[in-house]
């Protein structure tokens, strides 16, 4: 797909430039290293007509705190990038539209501190990351790095080479995605998504720890308080996860998406059947602040 044309505007280090003007260093301790930070939002077209960037101070915090933790210089405030990404959208003519803040830094060949980073913010258009159909899903030979080897919970560039690796995987196989599991072999997440399951009227999400604890997967639980849905964060395998009603995954660029089946074998609740189904229209819902009251299962 194209990302932008002779037309696109981003905002880099203070400043709207045009996007096939913009430059970057080629010794870039990012390109050579993989050591940025980043952040995946949306925006919608609300039912009021209106744009909204979806939990758009969640994002921008959790891009200061990916910063802190990489140990990357970052002295944005919040409320200020927010504003500057709606002046983004703006001089694109965007309303439906991925956001990509990403910090990088500087020419270092060495492993030594930076004193200083560089941020922009770039806007494209995108549909849902991993299609609207259920997916075909496959349980990788990759799994999620060890969190003492990493700081997980930092949304960092370099560890979505784990991620490429496994879909890459996955889809050389025939399936649509691929789950990874932890080192302990428990079900972690997906190459850019949470992972929930469904058994017997309850919702299961692996517990924090060995994950990414997306801003989407918040939302989820939050769906479910609202819905009255039971749910709970526990560690699980992959043959429990292989055994439940319905799955699917949930993230910024994926939204909600369910799956078909695990491995070649499918869930045997019909997806249009089931609470995983409520949440995924509850949520396509919430972002678009569509005008009604969630109804309780």
């Amino acid at each position: 797909m194209a990302y932008y044309n002779a037309n696109t505007i981003l905002w880099l280090d203070g400043e709207f430039k045009k996007a096939s003007e913009a430059v970057t260093d080629l010794y870039g301790q990012s390109l050579h290293y993989g050591y940025a930070v980043f952040e995946g939002i949306r925006a919608y077209r609300t039912d009021s007509g209106e744009t909204k960037i979806f939990k758009a101070t969640e994002h921008y915090d959790r891009l200061r705190r990916s910063a802190q933790a990489m140990n990357m210089p970052y002295d944005h405030d919040t409320s200020e990038l927010i504003r500057i990404t709606y002046e983004v959208l703006e001089k694109n003519n965007l309303q439906d539209a991925y956001i990509r803040p990403l910090v990088y830094a500087p020419a270092n060949m060495s492993f030594n501190r930076n004193t200083e980073s560089h941020t922009t913010i770039q806007v494209w258009e995108m549909a849902p990351f991993l299609g609207d159909k259920l997916l075909r899903v496959m349980t990788s030979s990759f799994q999620r790095p060890n969190p003492k080897g990493f700081k997980i919970e930092a949304k960092a560039s370099g560890h979505y080479v784990n991620s490429i690796l496994a879909s890459q995987e996955a889809k050389a196989n025939g399936y649509d995605e691929a789950l990874l599991t932890d080192m302990n072999g428990n079900v972690a997440e997906g190459p850019g998504a949470n992972v929930f399951f469904e058994k017997a009227g309850k919702l299961f999400t692996p517990s924090t720890g060995n994950i990414l604890p997306g801003i989407t997967r918040a939302t989820v639980l939050e769906i479910c308080g609202e819905l009255d849905i039971p749910v709970e964060e526990k560690t699980f395998t992959t043959a429990e996860l292989a055994g439940a009603d319905a799955a699917f995954f949930c993230g910024t660029a994926a939204e909600v998406i369910g799956w078909e089946s695990l491995d070649g074998r499918p869930f045997t609740l019909p997806w249009k059947e089931s609470l995983s189904r409520k949440i995924q229209q509850a949520y396509k819902d919430k972002v678009v602040e569509k005008q009604h009251q969630l109804e309780t299962v």
